[in-house]
């Protein structure tokens, strides 16, 4: 799975698009795009990071998220047997067609409810799971239909929390959206060989010093550390299917063992080996 900013293929003309059970629980998935995003997972418990709100959800979370708001994924690192069910909204839908009909401004109103988060309880969320879980069975029809459905039901709903206490803004211009998605790209095609910041400056056209300050500001991690969290992702997800401790290693861009170890202890809190002979069986 690549990290880059999202976007629905342009030639679906379709407003919705469903993720069906994507399974991204070993990869640290850190990401925006232009859609709105309604996410459902139910048996796991784990990290609600969205914008700059973090907190933790037990057994189930329903969420919905504005436009360009970064967020992990909410498997990341989920050991259990899970269900994801992703809904992604072009912004052209709240744009172009919402804010047309005088009828259907409670879903304009939730759409602009989205810019500070909001995570769905109770019956709310028990409900919108079912239909969410039928998406993927519907006729393409049935399906747009349905997703309306979900939008109303969530429009009525008074059983949600804001994330944020002030709308969530996206840092990152046109421009930047650009090289962000630029970064990510080079760093998804070639961390399994050595990437120097030197060449990733280049590829933005900026001096080492100034790429430096730029990407912390931008993302508020250094690139290194950046890089090797993407690194140590991918190697969650070798250790899993069998790879051994050196192969992961070396497959993952790592040019020292015990550096991935020190790396993969400090992201992890686990030592490779360990976290590799206890999850192994239960992947297989």
């Amino acid at each position: 799975m690549k990290i880059q900013l999202e976007t629905i293929s342009p030639e679906s003309k379709s407003p919705f698009r469903l993720l069906h059970n994507p399974k991204l629980n070993h990869l640290f998935y850190w990401h925006f795009h232009p859609e709105f995003e309604l996410v459902y997972i139910e048996d796991a418990s784990a990290t609600r990071h969205v914008g700059n709100h973090i907190s933790q959800f037990t057994d189930s979370d329903l969420v919905l998220i504005g436009s360009n708001i970064p967020h992990l994924n909410f498997d990341h690192g989920v050991t259990t047997t899970y269900r994801k069910e992703v809904l992604h909204i072009k912004p052209s839908f709240k744009e172009d067609f919402i804010s047309e009909f005088p009828e259907l401004q409670s879903l304009e109103r939730l759409l602009e409810l989205s810019k500070y988060g909001l995570v769905f309880k109770g019956k709310t969320k028990t409900e919108i799971g079912i239909l969410l879980k039928e998406l993927h069975l519907l006729s393409p029809f049935d399906f747009f239909m349905q997703s309306i459905t979900i939008l109303k039901r969530l429009a009525q709903s008074k059983e949600f929390e804001l994330l944020h206490k002030q709308p969530y803004i996206n840092r990152y211009s046109k421009k930047e959206q650009s090289r962000i998605r630029d970064i990510y790209a080079m760093v998804d095609e070639q961390y399994q060989n050595k990437i120097t910041v030197d060449q990733v400056a280049k590829l933005c056209n900026l001096t080492k010093s100034a790429f430096c300050r730029y990407f912390k500001k931008a993302t508020g991690n250094t690139f290194i550390n950046f890089l090797n969290q993407y690194r140590i992702s991918q190697a969650t997800r070798l250790l899993l299917i069998g790879k051994n401790v050196s192969e992961t290693c070396f497959e993952c861009g790592f040019e020292s063992l015990s550096y991935f170890n020190r790396t993969f202890k400090k992201i992890t809190g686990d030592n490779p080996s360990e976290f590799r002979n206890r999850n192994l069986q239960q992947y297989k």
